[in-house]
């Protein structure tokens, strides 16, 4: 047998097959920000993943700190406490990828999650404009 008879589909189904990713590393449980001011539960929703705001660290105004800069006024009165800010969150390569929303601005953007070790990494973007946080095991 010559060698061409065996190297030629050897290569061929080397050239076919998917290069296997490694799921990201899970970010399921409670995450605190890096400004120590809240919590951020990170679950299962549907086939994604999602987070929202599970606890404050600080004290909320009376009556509960509300969505005041939301772009959409109906939306202002609502509670932060318990709003999903992460949806959508896919894997990726080592990533999660999906949206995120800021109430602190009242901005949409563009989220990649990962962990790394015992810490959670947070990319935020708007259009070229980006932003990592790192959050820690609560």
């Amino acid at each position: 047998m010559t060698t061409a008879k065996w190297v030629m589909p050897l290569i061929a189904s080397l050239m076919i097959a998917a290069p296997a990713q490694a799921a990201p590393a899970s970010i399921t449980g409670n995450w605190k920000t890096d400004d120590g001011k809240s919590i951020i539960q990170f679950y299962q929703c549907g086939s994604s993943m999602c987070g929202k705001i599970s606890k404050f660290l600080v004290p909320e105004p009376a009556g509960g700190a509300r969505d005041t800069e939301n772009p959409d006024r109906s939306k202002r009165s609502q509670r932060l406490l318990g709003l999903r800010i992460f949806w959508n969150l896919k894997a990726d390569g080592s990533k999660f990828k999906g949206n995120g929303y800021s109430p602190e601005d009242g901005r949409n953007f563009n989220a990649q999650v990962w962990r790394e070790g015992n810490r959670l990494k947070v990319k935020g973007c708007v259009l070229l404009f980006c932003r990592t946080a790192t959050f820690t095991k609560a």
